[in-house]
């Protein structure tokens, strides 16, 4: 029995930086001038342009967690103080991205859910997001809670094969899937370039997936849930990995890992399609975590993808930066909403710590709006103007 993303929703936290502000202020932090130079050089290349976090505190000098000191640079917080607003901000965003989904998705009601899977790897609270989902929405107390943590980018999909298996095992199952993340908590501000690359790519935000076996009404696009596969670069682990010190999680992210990525990717994807009888070629959407620039650059290049497979991945990296887990949902529902077409089959890619590589391939059905009719739009608007 297959399972079916019903619907995806999405939602931020309240404050919005430039890519430019974001830029001045780290600057302003650093203290090495060659590492002001970096700065620079690196947040003008990441292809963002805004940017999502849950604190304010980058727009004052006297913030409730960050703080500018006398001589210029930056507080480091201790970790049970950025668990502490994680606590905070997270059910927040959670409670609030979980009444947005139910009330965009009409044919499932509250009571219809039965297991709700959250991923995060930003912080940790128990009793947490998952349980004031519940309670905060009035779920039934029954509904089954599970937590997947510290797995990075790529949690997405382990949560959805965990849902699609509840799913196929049980017709009735409806899940709530929600990634969130508050990387910006974690901000860790130094002159070594690992540390301004992660401060320059990493953002806060949250999307949710609805999943179940029930036949989906028809009156919007979504996925068939085709299969998921797993897979790690060879000799990787050290160029990417995510760890909790003192003051923060800590991030390790080499600056080879696009070039571990591009380097493997065609024969990773080759090697799992042919265990589905597809071919590269058998794919019309992608789906790609836009990790950062220099990613989309590598798969588009050894994939042989035209210029514009990857366009939706870029302008989510460009318009939220990247959120780690919630992002690749960012993408996909990106593709369902400027569906033309009744059916395309869609690959989804993230990669995370490892260096882990997670794929999914899906089944795009039903179109949002054709093209007739976004060009009538387009000509009614112009007309409007």
């Amino acid at each position: 029995m297959p399972a079916y993303i019903h619907h995806i929703a999405t939602a931020t936290p309240p404050f919005l930086y430039s890519n430019e502000f974001a830029c001045g202020r780290m600057k302003g932090w650093v203290t090495e001038p060659r590492a002001k130079r970096m700065v620079e050089m690196i947040y003008e290349r990441t292809g963002i342009e805004t940017r999502y976090s849950a604190s304010d505190d980058f727009l004052k000098d006297d913030g409730e967690l960050f703080r500018t000191l006398p001589d210029g640079t930056i507080n480091s917080p201790t970790t049970g103080q950025r668990n502490a607003l994680y606590a905070k901000a997270a059910r927040e965003l959670a409670v609030k991205l979980a009444r947005k989904t139910l009330a965009e998705c009409p044919q499932f009601a509250k009571g219809d859910i039965t297991h709700v899977v959250f991923a995060s790897c930003t912080g940790f609270a128990n009793p947490g997001p998952d349980y004031h989902i519940i309670r905060d929405l009035g779920l039934n107390e029954s509904v089954e809670r599970y937590t997947i943590g510290f797995m990075g980018c790529y949690a997405a999909f382990p949560a959805m094969r965990m849902a699609a298996q509840f799913c196929e095992a049980n017709p009735q199952a409806v899940v709530l899937v929600m990634c969130l993340e508050l990387c910006s908590l974690h901000l860790q501000v130094s002159d070594k370039p690992e540390s301004i690359v992660a401060n320059a790519l990493f953002a806060d935000g949250a999307a949710a997936a609805l999943i179940s076996a029930r036949e989906p009404s028809g009156d919007r696009p979504y996925y068939r849930v085709q299969g998921f596969h797993s897979a790690l670069v060879p000799a990787s682990e050290a160029h990417m990995a995510w760890d909790i010190g003192d003051n923060g999680f800590n991030m390790v992210l080499s600056a080879y890992v696009p070039d571990l990525i591009g380097s493997n990717i065609r024969a990773m994807l080759v090697g799992i399609f042919a265990k589905r009888e597809m071919e590269l070629d058998d794919i019309d959407e992608w789906a790609v975590h836009p990790g950062g620039r220099a990613i989309l650059e590598q798969v588009e290049q050894h994939l042989e993808l035209p210029d514009d497979a990857l366009e939706m991945s870029r302008r989510v990296l460009r318009d939220y930066g990247n959120m780690s887990s919630p992002t690749v949902l960012f993408v996909l529902k990106g593709l369902l909403e400027e569906a033309e077409t009744d059916r395309a089959m869609t690959c989804a890619i993230a990669f995370g710590p490892g260096l882990t590589v997670e794929t999914a391939v899906f089944e795009r059905c039903g179109a949002a709006i054709s093209a007739t009719q976004k060009a009538r739009t387009s000509e009614q608007a112009a007309v409007c103007a």
